[in-house]
């Protein structure tokens, strides 16, 4: 699979392609569909398939400020999209200047004098150009005038219309179950391990503090069963090869200890002896256990975690 950052980076000699187009954050079941319409086009051409994405996410250059929560890191939206079968993902930087393309300007740029598009497949409700003034029609007109076909696929999975601004909800209200079901796999936070209160480690569960990128997508306060592990970046492996381990995931301010600010922790089962300071971890969040609550005392809440501690080992044997 190759992979590239601008336009500069696709090879001189890059012939025709079957292109699709979208932020695609969170790569949910709906994705998953229109890419495998983009991918089985170009099987039937005997072309390449390319999916042309873009970062940072448009929203915030265009209203700054109104970033939605991001469901994906664009190192791991890139690896999501790779497993999908597509040859190339092409990350474009979303610029003030970019953004002010007309449709027909943004055609001939992105797809048709770089990518070469004989196909490019979008979502239905696809909006492009200057005050995305562009939509599947006008995506079909210009595929007339460079030689493409245009194709709009319904973001729908099982008859089920499916959202990005859907999940987002679903996460907030810490539905976890039914954010699962709708991008198909567990939500994940990335971040980097970063020493905390270490009240964990005192009570006999020592737990990864993640410090996430600005507008992660965090769930709703609570105890959540999931996943703990590294994550490779850059050219850094993974911390333990990539090792996953069930665990224990706390989301809030602890509120039995006064003054501690809002949090992503994990607890890996049975394991007092990784040393992850510093390392990119990512935890993949299952089913929510319980809001947060505060305890009269530390024997109380070391029980509940105990009692956390063992749906948690039910939930992912």
């Amino acid at each position: 699979m190759r992979g590239w950052h601008g336009l500069d980076d696709v090879p001189e000699d890059w012939g025709r392609s079957v292109i699709t187009i979208g932020v695609f954050d969170g790569v949910h079941r709906g994705h998953q569909e229109m890419v495998a319409r983009a991918v089985a086009m170009a099987a039937d051409r005997g072309l390449p398939s390319v999916v042309v994405t873009f970062d940072p996410h448009p929203e915030e250059v265009v209203r700054p400020g109104t970033h939605p929560p991001r469901l994906t890191t664009a190192r791991h939206r890139t690896e999501l999209l790779t497993a999908l079968g597509v040859d190339a993902v092409c990350v474009l930087p979303f610029t003030l200047e970019f953004s002010q393309m007309t449709p027909d300007e943004f055609v001939q740029t992105v797809l048709v004098d770089r990518l070469h598009a004989a196909g490019v497949v979008v979502g239905e409700n696809f909006r492009f150009g200057h005050n995305a003034s562009g939509d599947i029609e006008t995506l079909r007109t210009l595929g007339e005038k460079y030689d493409f076909v245009a194709d709009g696929v319904p973001l729908v999975s099982d008859g089920e219309t499916i959202s990005s601004t859907r999940i987002r909800e679903q996460i907030a209200a810490g539905d976890m179950e039914a954010v699962t079901q709708t991008l198909g796999r567990p939500h994940r936070v990335e971040g980097v391990v970063v020493r905390g209160y270490q009240r964990g480690r005192q009570l006999g569960f020592p737990t990864a503090n993640l410090e996430s990128p600005e507008f992660t997508a965090i769930p709703a306060d609570g105890v959540y069963a999931g996943w703990l592990q590294g994550v490779s970046t850059g050219n850094l492996p993974a911390v333990y090869g990539g090792e996953r381990w069930p665990a224990a995931i706390s989301v809030g301010t602890n509120p039995t200890f006064e003054g501690v600010p809002r949090t992503v922790e994990a607890y890996a089962l049975d394991r007092d002896d990784l040393d992850l300071y510093g390392a990119h971890v990512a935890v993949d969040f299952g089913p929510r256990l319980r809001g947060n609550t505060r305890f009269d005392s530390i024997d109380a809440l070391v029980e509940q975690i105990h009692a956390d501690v063992e749906k948690v080992r039910r939930l992912t044997g």
